[in-house]
């Protein structure tokens, strides 16, 4: 993962109602869910909820499907993964000294 796209990940991450929605998403796993869901259970307008969910979906870290007429918004758990690795390559002195899984699937 390169620093440009490290950069744009964590600058999407970095306001507090994306930050909200993306752990929304990863929570609803492979079902994902809607703006108006999300939206609705965040307590954000739905104005500012699809801003949101462009700037989440233009850094890669949700990805975006169409169902009938609702667009469904997924978190993009290689993504998530990619950049937490990124961030902890080099914990532990670059030596991997805690034995934690660093993936994370949806169910």
């Amino acid at each position: 993962m390169d620093d440009e796209l490290v950069a744009r990940s964590l600058g999407a991450l970095s306001q507090v109602h994306r930050l909200k929605a993306f752990r929304a998403l990863v929570v609803a796993g492979k079902q994902g869910l809607t703006p108006g869901v999300l939206s609705e259970q965040l307590g954000i307008s739905a104005a500012s909820m699809s801003f949101h969910l462009k700037e989440l979906l233009f850094a890669g870290l949700v990805s975006q499907t169409r169902d009938g007429r609702n667009l469904i918004y997924r978190a993009s758990f290689d993504r998530m993964n990619e950049l937490l690795g990124f961030l902890t390559s080099n914990c532990c002195e670059g030596t991997m000294a805690l034995s934690l899984d660093a993936s994370c699937r949806p169910m």
